[in-house]
């Protein structure tokens, strides 16, 4: 090992031992990444299933209005599970009107109020409920539920009372053989294609907040403490302090993106050995380029952190500066979500940020297409030269280690 290659694993020795001399700092490194994808795709799923679960059986109570209410609607609703009480419909022009009936559903006395008024063959209806009430949702969809079955049988009725056969009048257009056959994506192709809308954009997210404080506490901390200045007079060069410093950084962020990815790895696992959810069928290629692809961008994101904490006086204006900056990946991450990746232009590949979360989204689908592929490489790479350069400039400034009186 050369001499300068020594130096700049001690450099980084030392700058890691530092950062995680606290235990909370160790916590905030290693256990949040680590459960972040299995709380997400695990309790998540479970707590929606559970509030879904008591919400069915919240008893609603619901109004029916109505002056001639047909008998076969009255038994359907009297065996829903809806608690039931009639009452005789009042005299309005639009049966949509609340009018006195508003206080009850804001009072939530009431859940909703269902109005139905015979016009000739047609049966006239009206569901009050208040949107931003989780019950009186539940109450007005319990409602169409029923308003729907009678509508359906009432339809059949009408049908065979004038000749017709259901079947062949209300469903001209019928579906031949297992509607799931004509679907040639396999269940792992499927679940590749919906990790890829948010997980891209998690491990970017991740990879560059992850980077922050330790960007912040080996630059603009060290300027604060006034140990920036010893370490400029030790036996080494500016570049490799640079070195030192951004692999210590990228330790930190590589050690927190990979147990993010055991994290959802194992929580795609458990999912799939449920059968909640199919394994997406990635191929070892693509996982090898997907792996390749984060690693050029936190290379571009830490060099990056490195040098705009670097310009920084002190550690609040480092904050106040990388803080923000996240937008310029937030943003872009949520753009990319949306782009159609059938024939999209090449020229999406190479621009920053957006390139790299593209090819997780290609490689989570397991679509590897070489000039693609050959687009993202050479501009990540050159990207991730450029921050390194420009990292590089902020250490060899001679104000390096003066700080704001």
């Amino acid at each position: 090992m050369s001499n300068a290659a020594r130096r700049i694993g001690t450099i980084a020795k030392k700058e890691l031992v530092e950062f995680v001399r606290d235990w909370r700092t160790i916590v905030a490194i290693l256990v949040i990444p680590l459960l972040m994808f299995p709380l997400l795709f695990i309790l998540f799923p479970l707590l929606l299933a559970s509030e879904a679960a008591e919400m069915e059986n919240v008893v609603v109570e619901v109004i029916v209005q109505s002056n001639d209410l047909p008998n076969e609607l009255g038994l359907l609703f009297n065996e829903s599970n809806i608690n039931i009480t009639y009452e005789p419909l009042a005299d309005h022009d639009f049966l949509s009107t609340p009018g006195i009936d508003e206080q009850r559903l804001r009072n939530s006395t009431v859940d909703s109020i269902v109005r139905l008024r015979g016009n000739g063959t047609v049966l006239e209806y009206s569901i009050l409920y208040m949107s931003t009430s989780e019950q009186s949702q539940e109450a007005r969809t319990r409602t169409f539920t029923v308003l729907s079955q009678w509508e359906q049988n009432e339809t059949e009725r009408r049908i065979v009372a004038a000749g017709l056969d259901p079947n062949e009048t209300l469903d001209p257009l019928q579906w031949n053989g297992d509607f799931t056959e004509s679907d040639v994506a396999t269940q792992g192709e499927q679940a590749g294609m919906a990790l890829s809308l948010f997980i891209p954009l998690v491990l970017a997210v991740w990879t560059f907040s992850s980077a922050i404080q330790p960007s912040i506490d080996m630059t603009a901390g060290e300027r604060e403490r006034g140990t920036l200045e010893a370490l400029l007079g030790l036996p080494c060069s500016r570049m490799e302090l640079l070195f030192g410093k951004w692999l210590a950084v990228a330790t930190i962020t590589g050690v927190g993106v990979l147990l993010q990815v055991a994290g959802l790895l194992f929580a795609i696992g458990y999912l799939a050995s449920s059968d909640l959810i199919s394994a997406p069928a990635i191929s070892f290629t693509a996982l090898v380029l997907l792996i390749l692809a984060v690693l050029l961008f936190a290379i571009m994101v830490v060099a990056f952190e490195l040098a705009l904490a670097m310009r920084s006086h002190s550690v609040k204006e480092a904050g106040s500066i990388l803080g923000p900056a996240l937008l310029l990946i937030l943003f872009p991450a949520l753009f990319t979500q949306v782009i159609n990746l059938d024939g999209i232009e090449s020229f999406w590949f190479a621009i920053p940020v957006v390139n790299v979360l593209l090819a997780l989204r290609e490689l989570l689908m397991n679509r590897i297409v070489v000039s693609h592929i050959v687009i993202w490489l050479l501009s990540s790479t050159i990207y991730a030269l450029g921050a390194a350069l420009y990292a590089a400039r902020q250490f060899r400034r001679e104000d390096i280690v003066t700080s704001l009186s």
